[in-house]
């Protein structure tokens, strides 16, 4: 008779798991990370909700997670608040609340902000907290603002993530992270739900290197996919057929996939904005010449997509890369051949 609570107990536990399964599959498949049987979740507190940051968030109260939200415009939090989540009136104040701060805005310069502005993040005790920076910057920008979060007593992660809004709304994301390894698997249980993978590459400021690696690959192959696109155009040939071609070639990818509807009817909302894209290639380019590393073809490239952004392609998705290389050669803006 002693053993029937226990029984009954794990009954119970087993039922829990298979509706949380239902309702959130992933949270399931990440349940050795979370530790679900006596788990103290952290309080995490997010700044910037964009396109990535917002799905980001609403992942995390889908898992249980108390959040705390600011930005910098209310409205944007508004979905986030009606799920469960709680306004923050400044940085300040969401790191008052919170055990990991999660900052995932536009550049450098933003992050300094919420680092140094009176109501900032370095305006609150930082002891027993952690600062984890998921937006995409520089090494040495990340390793200037890990040393002000240090000397303000709080610990500090880069984690920029690979993949784009519907990976991130999936929590399919990849996560690189640099920082401490304790740090690192203390933050785990939240990097489970956003992300698909981990890949811890060391020291401070790697993650964000390691941004740069990904994002100028993503560069390189986006400009190779739309050039072979007008090339193929330019020869007189259906685009249509040349993007079967591809589909069923070796070089066929599941990013080709992603973004050959776009390509096709020539129309880019932004799952990743093209200004954006510029702005890492120009990061990429400075730390390549600042190790003396030769990076020919994202040279290049860059130019590209600067030239892009200066013709009013920044807010369109990358891949509208195709448009500027497509009025470079002369075909117009109503070619779909």
């Amino acid at each position: 008779m002693a053993r029937e609570p226990l029984k009954h107990q794990s009954v119970c536990f087993c039922m829990t798991l298979l509706l949380l399964y239902f309702r959130n599959p992933t949270f399931v498949r990440r349940d050795r990370l979370q530790k679900m049987e006596g788990l103290v979740m952290q309080t995490v507190g997010w700044i910037g909700l964009g396109a990535m940051g917002n799905p980001m968030a609403a992942n995390l109260l889908r898992a249980g997670y108390e959040v705390y939200v600011h930005n910098r415009t209310k409205e944007r939090a508004e979905p986030l608040l009606q799920a469960g989540a709680k306004w923050a009136q400044s940085p300040r104040e969401v790191c008052e609340l919170s055990d990991v701060i999660v900052t995932m805005v536009a550049d450098a310069a933003a992050i300094e902000q919420l680092l140094t502005m009176p109501d900032g993040i370095l305006a609150s005790e930082l002891r027993g907290k952690t600062v984890v920076n998921m937006s995409t910057i520089g090494p040495g920008d990340t390793r200037k603002f890990a040393e002000m979060v240090h000397q303000h007593g709080g610990d500090f992660l880069d984690a920029p993530v690979s993949g784009s809004v519907k990976p991130a709304q999936e929590g399919q994301l990849v996560i690189l992270v640099g920082g401490e390894a304790d740090v690192v698997e203390r933050c785990q249980p939240m990097f489970g739900v956003l992300g698909k993978s981990t890949i811890h590459f060391g020291d401070v400021g790697n993650g964000s290197a390691a941004k740069l690696v990904i994002n100028s690959l993503l560069a390189m192959i986006t400009q190779g996919i739309s050039e072979a696109l007008v090339m193929a155009s330019g020869l007189g040939l259906n685009k249509d057929q040349v993007a079967a071609l591809i589909s069923e070639s070796a070089l066929n990818t599941p990013f080709f996939q992603m973004k050959k509807g776009m390509l096709l009817q020539e129309e880019f909302p932004p799952a990743f904005a093209l200004k954006l894209m510029a702005k890492d290639l120009k990061l990429a380019a400075d730390e390549a010449i600042r190790h003396n590393v030769p990076l020919p073809v994202v040279a290049t490239v860059l130019n590209t997509y600067l030239a892009a952004n200066a013709n009013g392609k920044g807010d369109l998705d990358v891949a509208s890369i195709y448009l500027q290389l497509k009025e470079l050669a002369g075909l117009g803006n109503d070619e779909k051949r």
